[in-house]
């Protein structure tokens, strides 16, 4: 008995050392980190709604996607996410987080996307983003903020989007947007604030991929004649964040918000600007005609020399030395842009981007490339062979009408080279045939024109009679399917009235 109880004590024993194994060397560190009430799952750490009022103490360091939002967090301290390395999404939405402060995202480096939004952010100080150079989207949307260090986003140099919608703006100033920095900017959204002040000029230096997804609409914009003319520039090259919400973009004509009207309907307030030449502040497109194959070169001429200058493709593709990732574009040393072999994605709009201390404002230049395929001269059209061609058709024809006449005594059929098809036999003369009559066709030839030949498809045929003792012209009226070949069965009447147009009286044979 003993030697059976042996194994099941081993087999106990070896159970609870791989139990006690799992639950501390197996184990992922993240799950033992994990804070309270809060749910982790693999690189996710979700504490969303729990009604905190400050950052759990512990963090796992396995976590890439951080929810805090919906919750009641009023402030955060420096440094607090020195243990999340790894950390690439930050939501923070939906809190009473009213500043942020310096050394808040130090520690944040690998962070891409941070939410900030539906919180009571009043300002945003010149350092309070300090850390956050691979920053992609930035979501700053419905707070109250009323003012922007103008230095805040010099250090989101890798930006695409920034949405600053619903706050309490009363300017912008997008000097801060020209920098090399932010050529990654697709999407700014200054919708539904209190921007009154805004400067045309800056706006119209804006590259051309910023100005797509700029959006100004819901907001109190003064009734100006130049921002009214670039606007109506926007609206017509087909800009989306214009075209997309055109009914949306209002302006104050008298400093009254019952004063709104809207830009891209009522143009009477515009009437005067019409008269009034607009300024030039939007450099037009250079428009650049480019076949498939063949190489092309871009320069990025400013007013003066620019210290350094960046390409951005069609496909918003940031173009540096070398080049483009294909190989297929190559920035020199100049500046310009060389295209060896052009391809049809090389179709469409390349930006030049110059900056330098003699440049007033970051200059910007656009290409619009229109790409497509080399077609063959055409040939010298010949007309001499033509000619000839025509002329021999012709006498061909002249020496058929001339030389092969109509067989006799064939029907519906014309001899040629002294063949005859489809003829009927000669037949015996008929009792009409004996009055050599003298045959017209209903036409509006008069009858007494003289001709010698009649048509068999036409209604009527006159036959003059050259025997003067049947008192006036003798008349045949034929149906429409009748056989000249038999004539000898028609029957004869006479008539008071003629069926011809002349008007004369005589024998009218039907």
């Amino acid at each position: 008995m003993a030697w059976l109880m042996l194994p099941g004590a081993l087999l106990c024993m070896l159970c609870f050392g791989l139990g006690s194994l799992d639950s501390e060397g197996y184990l992922p560190p993240a799950l033992h980190d994990c804070p309270h009430k809060c749910v982790c799952a693999a690189d996710l750490l979700s504490c969303a709604g729990l009604g905190l009022q400050d950052v759990p103490a512990t963090l796992p360091e396995a976590a890439e996607d951080l929810d805090l939002s919906h919750n009641a967090l009023r402030h955060l301290r420096p440094g607090w996410l020195a243990p999340l390395s790894r950390l690439r999404a930050l939501h923070l939405s939906h809190n009473k987080l009213d500043a942020l402060g310096q050394g808040i995202f130090s520690n944040a480096s690998s962070l891409r996307l941070l939410d900030l939004s539906a919180n009571a952010l009043r300002v945003l100080g010149r350092h309070d983003l300090d850390g956050l150079e691979a920053l992609e989207m930035l979501l700053l949307f419905n707070n109250c903020l009323a003012r922007l260090d103008e230095h805040a986003f010099h250090g989101l140099r890798a930006l695409r989007r920034l949405y600053l919608g619903y706050n309490k703006l009363t300017s912008f100033s997008f000097n801060h947007l020209h920098g090399l920095g932010m050529t990654h900017l697709r999407t700014l959204d200054l919708s539904s604030n209190q921007l009154e002040l805004i400067s045309v000029s800056e706006l119209a230096t804006l590259p051309v991929f910023l100005k797509n997804g700029l959006y100004l609409h819901n907001n109190p914009l003064p009734c100006n004649c130049h921002l009214y003319h670039l606007l109506q520039r926007w609206h017509q090259r087909g800009l989306r964040a214009v075209c997309d919400f055109a009914l949306e973009y209002k302006c104050l004509a008298f400093r009254v918000p019952s004063s709104g009207v809207r830009f891209f309907e009522h143009s009477r307030i515009f009437e005067n600007c019409s008269a009034a030449p607009a300024m030039d502040l939007e450099p037009s497109e250079v428009q650049l005609q480019a076949k498939l194959g063949e190489s092309l070169r871009l320069y990025c001429n400013t007013s003066a020399p620019a210290v350094s200058v960046t390409w951005v493709s069609p496909q918003h593709e940031l173009l540096l030395a070398p080049g483009s990732r294909d190989g297929s574009i190559t920035v020199l040393a100049d500046g310009s842009l060389a295209i060896g072999t052009v391809q049809q994605q090389h179709a469409g709009i390349f930006v030049c981007l110059g900056i330098g201390p003699h440049l007033h404002h970051n200059q910007t230049l656009e290409y619009n490339v229109s790409v497509h395929f080399p077609h063959l001269e055409p040939e010298a059209f010949n007309t001499g062979f033509t000619t000839l061609l025509g002329c021999a058709v012709g006498l061909v024809l002249v020496l058929l009408y001339l030389f092969a006449p109509p067989c006799r005594g064939c029907c519906h059929c014309c001899c040629y080279h002294q063949l005859c098809f489809g003829c009927c036999w000669p037949r015996a003369p008929s009792p009409l045939q004996e009055l050599s009559a003298q045959s017209f066709v209903l036409s509006t030839t008069p009858p007494d024109a003289p001709s010698r030949k009649a048509s068999v498809h036409k209604h009527v045929v006159f036959l003059e009679p050259s025997r003067r003792g049947l008192n006036g012209r003798v008349q045949l009226a034929v149906p429409e399917d009748f056989d000249l070949c038999t004539l000898s069965g028609l029957p004869l009447k006479a008539g008071s009235e003629s069926a011809s147009s002349t008007g004369s009286e005589g024998l009218m044979m039907t």
